[in-house]
C-alpha cells in the first residue's frame, strides 16, 4: 500500500493531466513567460536579521483531518500580515488539505508579503501555474522528485523569478537538494510517510546546510519554547501551521510565538 506522500503525488499527477485538458502545457508556459519575472521575494523575506516566520493557511491535513471548518482565509492571511509574518504558505492541494487555487490567488491580491504555493509539485506545469496565480514561491519535495527533475524544476523557477523551497527529511535528501542547486532547504519535522513528528529533526540536520542556503524548520511548532529552540540552533525561518490555524486569535497567537505578547 502506498504511503500518503505517494498518494498525494499520484493525485497531483492526475490533477495536472486534467488541468492540461483545459489549458495546454504550452499555453500555461506561455502565460507564465508573459509575466514579468519575480525578484525572488520569498528568499529575500527569509534573509532578514533574526528568525523569519512563514505562516500557513490550511483548512485540513491528512494527519489531522478537518482543522478549520470555518475558513475565512483572507482574514487569516491579513491577520498573519498584521502580526508580522514574513511570508504566507497557502495550501492548494484539494483532496487531503481541502485547498483551492482560488485561495492563493485571492490572498496574493490582498497582502503585501510573499506567498508560497504549498502543493505537491510533480510537473513543470505546476510551476507555471504558480507563477500565473501570483505566487512568489513553490514547494519541491525531494522524496517525490527525481534528481534530474529537481534540477529542471529549479531552473524553471529561476527563469520565472520564483523561489523554491526544497523540502528534505534526512541527510541524503539534503545532499540531493544541495547538489541540484537549492537556495532554500526546508526540513520537515513531520514524516509525511507515517505522520510522526520529531522537532529535533531540524536540529540534527542543520549543520548539513551551508550558511548561504536559507534553512527552514517546518511543522510541529506549537509553543514559544519550540520557537526559541529553533532560533537557538540557527534556522533562518520557521513554518507554523496547525498551531496558528487552531488559535481563535491568530494575531495574538503569532505575536506570542514571536515573543512579542
Amino acid at each position: 500500500m502506498k504511503n500518503i506522500l505517494d498518494q498525494l503525488a499520484d493525485h497531483a499527477r492526475a490533477r495536472v493531466a486534467e488541468a492540461k485538458t483545459q489549458v495546454s502545457a504550452a499555453a500555461m508556459r506561455e502565460a507564465a513567460d508573459s509575466l514579468a519575472p519575480g525578484h525572488f521575494e520569498f528568499e529575500q523575506a527569509l534573509k532578514k536579521p533574526g528568525l523569519a516566520f512563514i505562516c500557513e493557511c490550511k483548512k485540513a491535513s491528512p494527519s489531522k483531518g478537518l482543522i478549520a471548518p470555518d475558513f475565512p482565509y483572507l482574514d487569516i492571511a491579513k491577520a498573519y500580515e498584521t502580526a508580522g509574518a514574513d511570508a504566507i504558505s497557502c495550501l492548494t492541494e484539494p483532496k487531503w488539505f481541502l485547498g483551492q487555487d482560488a485561495y492563493l490567488e485571492e490572498i496574493v491580491k490582498n497582502v503585501k508579503i510573499p506567498v508560497l504555493r504549498k502543493d505537491f509539485t510533480v510537473d513543470d506545469y505546476m510551476i507555471d501555474q504558480a507563477k500565473v496565480m501570483g505566487a512568489s514561491a513553490v514547494l519541491l519535495i525531494v522524496a517525490i522528485t527525481e534528481p534530474e527533475e529537481l534540477r529542471r524544476y529549479l531552473k524553471r523557477c529561476d527563469a520565472l523569478g520564483l523561489s523554491a523551497v526544497v523540502e528534505a527529511h534526512d541527510a541524503a535528501e539534503i545532499q540531493t537538494a544541495l547538489a541540484a542547486g537549492a537556495r532554500i532547504v526546508g526540513v520537515n519535522n513531520r514524516n509525511l510517510k507515517d505522520f510522526s513528528v520529531n522537532t529535533d529533526n531540524s536540529r540534527a540536520l542543520r549543520d548539513l546546510v551551508p550558511e548561504d542556503v536559507a534553512f527552514i524548520s517546518e511543522s510541529g511548532v506549537k509553543t514559544p519554547e519550540d520557537v526559541e529552540n529553533i532560533r537557538a540552533f540557527g534556522a533562518d525561518a520557521v513554518l507554523v501551521g496547525e498551531a496558528l490555524m487552531r488559535a481563535a486569535d491568530k494575531t495574538a497567537a503569532l505575536k506570542a510565538l514571536k515573543g512579542e505578547a
